[in-house]
């Protein structure tokens, strides 16, 4: 997407306007003189009038980017990403009453590394190592967390930490992973007139790509079955988001959505795959400031019976993240794939 094609007016100067501004990451446009942005987890509305005018024209804007990607039309909901990365979704009238609605999560430019940014997350050099680990021993990681929690920007991190000669495939609805790597393939679901491909027909389809590790953005539906046994047949090192506020109801959102794969798969088998393919499960969260951290790093271990054994090996606590004491199943393969001290838990 080219800017420099849309003039300086209306939402687009708005948008200018606080494209340098520290701290914001997402714009909200309720109506011509309900304008919002999220500050370090506050909403704030801003005095800004646009007009009716404004809004409409942006979204005529928006839809004409879509028009000229997919080459079809556009219904009453537009997803999609600004020139600077930033995601954008549109609700259009009169599904949305009074005025179409707004909503741009903006992307962190500033956040690139774990180097670059000592403290992203509450995390500092012990804890950046151990996640550093994970990605290098090729462990099976799922990023959990609410909305606007920062799932997007811990995956980005962790991204950044892949082998130079792994050959990466990413998926998403909306594009919004952006790491540097040499040998990437982004793909990217789309429903038009002529073709539809989604999440899942992707998942499957990179099978055929010959990937070292799949990443999808965030799983929502059937296509984690489809990943879930890429992990367990030999695709180790894969990732992926979920939409859930704590670590258990990362796990429960697991089984609905491998129950939404639409085959009749006993719960206990369910639980089994869950169980041997995800390694750790990282739970983010605002603290009671509204500062992303890193909750919880969960060990998805084993089973028992019909039931998925867990560990906690950390807790955000007291400002910092801090050991339970407890020493992953999987400290040989963190040692020796993934260069952490053998000691590291103790």
């Amino acid at each position: 997407m080219n800017q420099e094609k849309y003039n300086n007016t209306g939402v687009w100067k708005l948008i200018r306007e606080l494209e340098n501004k520290k701290g914001i990451t997402e714009i909200s446009i309720n109506g011509p003189r309900e304008v919002f942005i999220e500050r370090e987890g506050k909403l704030i509305q801003l005095a800004y009038n646009l007009t009716a005018s404004d809004i409409n024209d942006f979204v005529t804007d928006l839809s004409e980017i879509r028009q000229k990607k997919y080459g079809s039309e556009d219904g009453p909901i537009i997803n999609g990403t600004l020139y600077d990365g930033s995601r954008f979704n549109i609700i259009k009238e009169p599904f949305a009453h009074g005025s179409h609605a707004i909503s741009i999560r903006k992307y962190l430019k500033s956040i690139k590394t774990f180097s670059e940014n000592p403290g992203v997350f509450g995390l500092y050099g012990k804890w950046v190592e151990f996640l550093k680990a994970c990605v290098k021993a090729r462990l099976n990681i799922v990023v959990s967390g609410g909305t606007g929690s920062g799932k997007t920007t811990l995956m980005n991190l962790l991204l950044q930490e892949l082998p130079v000669e792994d050959r990466v495939v990413t998926i998403e609805d909306t594009l919004e992973l952006n790491f540097s790597h040499k040998n990437v393939v982004r793909l990217e679901s789309f429903s038009a007139r002529e073709h539809e491909l989604s999440i899942r027909d992707l998942v499957i389809n990179s099978l055929r790509m010959r990937p070292d590790r799949i990443i999808i953005g965030e799983v929502r539906g059937g296509e984690f079955f489809d990943l879930l046994s890429a992990m367990n047949t030999g695709h180790d090192g894969s990732m992926s988001s979920i939409h859930a506020n704590s670590a258990g109801e990362c796990l429960q959102r697991m089984e609905t959505l491998l129950h939404l794969a639409g085959f009749e798969i006993p719960t206990k088998a369910i639980r089994g795959q869950i169980a041997s393919g995800i390694n750790f499960i990282f739970q983010i969260k605002r603290d009671f400031e509204g500062k992303r951290v890193l909750d919880e790093i969960i060990e998805v271990s084993s089973m028992e019976g019909d039931t998925i054994l867990t560990t906690n090996v950390a807790k955000f606590e007291d400002g910092g993240l801090h050991s339970t004491g407890v020493t992953p199943k999987i400290i040989d393969e963190l040692h020796h794939k993934g260069g952490l001290p053998r000691d590291f838990f103790s």
